[in-house]
């Protein structure tokens, strides 16, 4: 799935607590100008009211109420709100104002005014009011009169934007503010990557040197340039090491088919003088002899170098591994080779101890006897005529253990480094491919399995091969976890 644009994520990252702060803010400010506008208003009701309170006055045994323009003018705005008021006795006789306004139903006078603010509505216009009670003394007692002013609430309405609009304005302009700043800040920031990418684009994708310079990023950038670094090396490396492996194969294959191109040639020519043949049919059967040997090191050169590209694929995890019985593959093996060992007069002999649970490993079985074979056949190769080798197999509480132990010459400990390169062979005096070990150290990597050379212990000279296996689970441990492993 393609990805938007980094600069574009980042920004919309900050973009949302942003904007969710502004609106906090913004809710905020509302709810305080909201405060601030009730309070103004309220305010204005009961100055109203208290107006009109003491404009009540005795005449005769009836109270009096009069509206002075006083208590009209706390209303005056430009937004011509309206304005209604109610005088009454305590019989609920109107003194003044108009007719039918609504009280509310329950008072609950409040503070030294006992006032009550309410909200109610009047000819099908909502009001905000306020009702309060004022006591009128006489000779035969007191009389409470009830004053009640409700008014329209453009004002108040008109404030509260008032209050509020311009605090918003300037909450939105820092948001935009700040997301542009923060583009502009990751535009200059993002600099470095940019211009590294063009680098990696225009670099020769056949040149594999690291050209990430980890210094020129930032912190948290680093890991991904020594990364980079890191992977290009083994790139080289592999690069190399594949170079390497051409040359090699083809320096090795060119010397038999040289052989076999001069040898055909001569067989040719020699058809061609038939009446040569009598003098030249010993020279022939040598060149047979001779084509046959190449044809024979050919064939080997060639199933090492396939055997090894298989061993290369187990190591990338591409064939699937089973439990194999490493004591069973070495006797195969050791039956394999029990001949040419007699041919060469090699006391070749197996000794194992599986345990209790047996000698199973996790491994590949055509690739384990391959790897079996090829310390077996470098060990054959290099013993001399009435010497022994040996193959071991025993298990441990976590490991299964392969040897394979020799009385040759051995391999001196400086040369034991390069021992498992492809190609590389202490002497030139046997006949191999060089080959052999490091198809060994494949196959075991693959496996997960460690190879070690060291001196052979019981003689005074000779190798000692051994290979270090992960013991496999036993097979109701593999068929439980399997069972797991069910939808």
């Amino acid at each position: 799935m393609k990805r938007a644009s980094l600069r574009l994520r980042l920004a919309l990252w900050l973009l949302l607590p942003l904007s969710v702060f502004v609106a906090v803010c913004g809710w905020l400010n509302w709810r305080n100008a909201a405060e601030v506008a009730d309070y103004v208003q309220d305010h204005d009701l009961l100055s109203s009211a208290k107006v009109l309170s003491d404009r009540l006055i005795w005449e005769g045994d009836d109270v009096q109420a009069s509206v002075p323009p006083s208590a009209l003018s706390l209303f005056v705005s430009p937004e011509r709100d309206r304005v209604f008021l109610s005088v009454t006795g305590a019989n609920g006789e109107l003194l003044a104002g108009s007719p039918d306004f609504p009280l509310p139903a329950v008072r609950k006078p409040e503070g030294i005014d006992r006032a009550q603010w309410y909200d109610a509505e009047f000819t099908g216009l909502p009001l905000r009011a306020v009702v309060t009670t004022r006591s009128m003394y006489e000779v035969g007692g007191a009389r409470d009169i009830t004053i009640a002013v409700g008014k329209t609430q453009r004002s108040r309405d008109h404030m509260l934007r008032t209050l509020w609009w311009p605090s918003l304005v300037y909450l939105l302009v820092a948001l935009l503010l700040a997301v542009a700043l923060a583009v502009a800040a990751l535009t200059l920031e993002l600099r470095p990557i940019v211009r590294l990418s063009r680098q990696l684009a225009q670099r020769d994708p056949l040149h594999l040197d690291p050209v990430v310079d980890a210094e020129a990023l930032h912190t948290e950038l680093r890991p991904v340039a020594d990364t980079i670094n890191r992977f290009v090396a083994q790139l080289q490396s592999h690069s190399q090491a594949q170079r390497r492996f051409i040359a090699d194969a083809a320096h090795q294959l060119r010397t038999p088919l040289a052989m076999q191109a001069s040898q055909i040639e001569y067989a040719r020519y020699t058809r061609q003088h038939r009446g040569e043949w009598a003098t030249r049919r010993a020279d022939m059967d040598d060149m047979w002899r001779e084509m046959q040997t190449s044809n024979r090191r050919l064939v080997a050169v060639t199933n090492k170098l396939l055997l090894l590209a298989q061993a290369e694929e187990r190591g990338d995890g591409r064939t699937p591994l089973e439990r194999v019985d490493l004591a069973a593959a070495a006797l195969r093996c050791v039956e394999q080779l029990a001949a040419l060992a007699d041919r060469r007069g090699i006391d070749l002999g197996l000794e194992s101890e599986p345990g209790a649970d047996g000698a199973f490993v996790t491994a590949q079985p055509t690739l384990l006897e391959a790897l079996v074979s090829n310390l077996l056949d470098n060990a054959l190769r290099y013993t001399p005529e009435g010497g022994r080798v040996t193959v071991g197999v025993r298990r441990t509480d976590e490991a299964v253990w392969l040897t394979v132990m020799d009385n040759g010459p051995g391999i001196p400990a400086e040369a034991r480094d390069r021992i498992f390169e492809r190609f590389y062979r202490v002497s030139n005096d046997t006949e191999g491919t060089g080959l052999g070990l490091a198809i060994v150290r494949e196959i075991a990597r693959g496996f997960d399995a460690d190879v070690t050379l060291s001196d052979n212990p019981d003689e005074a000279h000779g190798l000692l091969a051994t290979v270090r296996f992960a013991a496999a689970a036993p097979t109701d441990a593999l068929a439980a976890g399997a069972a797991l492993r069910l939808p």
